[in-house]
């Protein structure tokens, strides 16, 4: 008789639920995370049982348990699987069986399972993001205690002439202390940044696809390298529109009767690919293909939604570029001719015999 396995998982526990091929419910549990208390519930099933687990916070743990004892895991995307966003009666209880029923009738709203190299990539470009955020933070709260002095220099604070100007400055000992420790912090990432800049700019040139998407304008080997990992297999997408609208760049729609509105972007899927997209938008606006497109859109929707907007493109050509498709080159902005400039190209048309000579 086949069984299907549903877990919510939380943070320090999971409710297990095992149903039979009827629909009846054999065990429902809550367990502490872990393998053993896990595997006490399921550990006698047979190999190959499938199981469904939501895509919440701390997954990880659990989809390479299941993988290692012989399960076929199924990852729920959390914002489709409705029968729990409606239910009148939730708790971790009905949630684990309802997605044990929804993976029995195959209703089951499935997301897409990296494979373990992709999320250890994964796992090192965001740690590397991280870091130089740290840096910005750290180098922001450097000037939030100047400004609280009614302190500040123009041309920065990280420099050799920048060091020297801050340890002449007379503050507080709290606050001289504070800007000493962030100065340490912040000459101790450089080092580790640069590590894992190595084996990005390694792990960019082992890949042919990367070397591909190195050829969007403002994307480099790091660009490259997220938009790499974060899309996966790109088999999974028809078009890029679909591709668009995983990464969260297409707008919401609200239509009901004949009455249809378009709001902003939906901002669903991974936000690591928007923000990379968006960051190599800001040099990209400014390239021959897309220069014009930006600057007509930023005429009349404003700056930021032209940029957004041409995040958009670059992600459509970046599925040409991993699909092998051919890529449409947008023609030239061209500024339009007077008016009496066209009056007489169409008279000229009209009449080519009679077309006005000049010297």
């Amino acid at each position: 008789m086949s069984v299907y396995v549903g877990i919510d998982v939380h943070r320090r526990r999971s409710q297990v639920a095992v149903i039979n091929q009827v629909g009846g419910v054999l065990a429902n549990r809550n367990v502490p995370n872990g393998a053993e208390p896990v595997l006490s519930v399921i550990g006698g099933l047979p190999a190959g049982t499938p199981a469904a687990f939501e895509a919440a916070f701390g997954w990880g743990w659990l989809l390479e348990l299941l993988e290692d004892y012989g399960f076929a895991p199924h990852l729920v995307h959390p914002l489709q699987c409705k029968a729990i966003a409606s239910a009148r009666l939730k708790n971790d209880t009905v949630d684990a069986a309802i997605m044990a029923q929804l993976l029995r009738a195959d209703l089951l709203p499935e997301a897409w399972i990296a494979p373990p190299q992709v999320r250890q990539l994964r796992a090192l470009l965001r740690h590397r993001i991280q870091l130089v955020r740290l840096r910005a933070l750290l180098r922001n709260r450097i000037h939030a205690v100047l400004a609280g002095h009614g302190q500040d220099r123009p041309g920065g604070c990280g420099s050799g002439p920048g060091r020297q100007w801050l340890a002449a400055l007379v503050l507080p000992a709290a606050h001289g202390e504070v800007i000493e420790d962030d100065l340490a912090l912040i000459d101790a990432l450089p080092q580790l940044i640069g590590r894992l800049d190595g084996e990005i700019r390694q792990r960019a040139r082992s890949g042919p696809r990367v070397k591909a998407l190195t050829q969007l304008p403002g994307a480099g080997p790091f660009t490259a390298l997220v938009l790499r990992a974060e899309i996966g297999d790109i088999s999974r997408f028809a078009s890029a529109r679909t591709l668009a609208a995983w990464a969260g760049l297409t707008p919401t729609v609200r239509g009901s009767d004949r009455t249809v509105r378009h709001g902003h972007i939906s901002k669903q899927g991974p936000v690591w690919a928007r923000w990379v997209l968006c960051e190599a938008a800001q040099t990209a606006k400014r390239h021959p293909d897309f220069a014009a497109s930006y600057q007509a859109i930023a005429k009349r929707r404003g700056k930021k939604i032209a940029t957004t907007a041409i995040a958009r493109k670059l992600l459509t050509r970046a599925y040409h570029l991993l699909t092998g498709a051919p890529i449409t080159t947008p023609p030239a902005a061209t500024t339009p001719a007077p008016a009496s400039a066209r009056r007489q190209a169409k008279a000229e048309v009209a009449s080519p015999g009679r077309a006005r000579i000049t010297a």
